[in-house]
């Protein structure tokens, strides 16, 4: 949920109702997400979780990000502002991995790969949990190799980026698939997400048996969430959610709209330079309420999302679950 939705009110909502809320850090500063870590303190003394971008593969083709940015000139105009400047960096990955060692985050997870061994050590020498997000049966051999705690395996159901190691060959595998794949690899703890959005979702997973279900466009619509207006209104409307790199330059799951129709046969593989690109115009879209002009990350069953306080979802979850698992014995 980074870029926009997740915050500190979300994340402590849903830790006070039971859940294990979690903090965005992808497209922060480690200074700004030191202060969402103390923000989400000062609401609840309840474990919560950080989720840290790994740093990015070079860029295959460099010039194929100026063939894009050529293409994207008729945005920049529609919207009023130039295009960025693409550049590759590693989000703050050094200064973010010191800093949740520093403030001992009870769980650390990790998208586009995990840390070295010994960084893994050393979070959790610190006392924190270390999760590697997974969508391929190889990339979870890799991430328990490492030594991670758990693994949270992502089905290509899920909204936003991809978690894949190699944006090459973005993981393409149904959730209950991998789920019953990446078993029997590794004896590890498993977090199933993707597409889960009810407490029926939930029951299935743990059915399957994953350890926990981790949900996020089920929460985009909570108030605590800061999603923006025109995404919001998108969530709750029909449409269909496709696989893109045409706003980031990595493998995400959307709502259909121009933008996505209109770029993504010419998008590169090339993050996170494209996502600099592009992110003042997509800003501007947004800040239009233009839902056509900007990323609207979304899960396939996004339309089953509610805009009912978060402690009120994770309450409702979890009985739903409950209730499901009971109806399945007697059946």
């Amino acid at each position: 949920m980074g870029g926009g939705p997740s915050t500190p009110a979300l994340a402590a909502a849903v830790a006070e109702a039971g859940g294990l809320g979690f903090l965005a850090a992808g497209y922060k500063t480690a200074d700004v997400v030191r202060a969402d870590i103390e923000a989400v303190r000062a609401l609840t003394r309840r474990p919560f979780g950080v989720n840290l971008f790994a740093p990015p593969q070079p860029v295959a083709d460099p010039d194929a990000v100026a063939r894009f940015a050529a293409a994207l000139d008729g945005e920049a105009e529609r919207y009023g502002v130039a295009l960025g400047e693409p550049r590759h960096d590693d989000d703050d990955w050094a200064a973010k991995l010191a800093l949740v060692a520093e403030l001992a985050v009870p769980v650390v997870s990790f998208t586009f790969g995990g840390p070295p061994r010994g960084d893994v050590r050393a979070l959790q020498h610190a006392g924190a949990a270390v999760w590697v997000t997974v969508t391929r049966p190889e990339e979870a051999v890799a991430a328990a190799e490492e030594g991670a705690d758990a693994l949270v395996v992502q089905g290509t159901e899920a909204g936003g980026h991809r978690a894949t190691f190699d944006d090459a060959a973005p993981g393409d595998i149904g959730l209950l698939a991998l789920l019953q794949l990446v078993a029997g690899v590794t004896d590890l703890p498993l977090i199933a997400t993707g597409g889960i959005m009810t407490g029926r979702g939930v029951a299935a997973v743990l059915a399957a048996g994953a350890d926990a279900a981790a949900l996020g466009t089920a929460f985009m619509l909570c108030p605590e969430a800061a999603t923006a207006p025109a995404h919001r209104k998108a969530l709750t409307a029909p449409g269909d959610t496709a696989l893109t790199r045409a706003y980031t330059g990595r493998t995400a799951r959307g709502i259909v709209n121009r933008w996505l129709r209109e770029h993504h046969d010419d998008a590169p593989s090339a993050y996170p330079d494209v996502h600099y690109l592009t992110a003042k115009v997509r800003a501007a879209a947004r800040s239009a309420g233009d839902p056509d002009g900007f990323h609207l990350w979304a899960g396939q069953a996004h339309t089953l999302a509610e805009a009912v306080p978060a402690g009120e979802l994770v309450a409702r979850l979890a009985a739903e679950a409950r209730d499901a698992l009971r109806a399945a014995t007697v059946r």
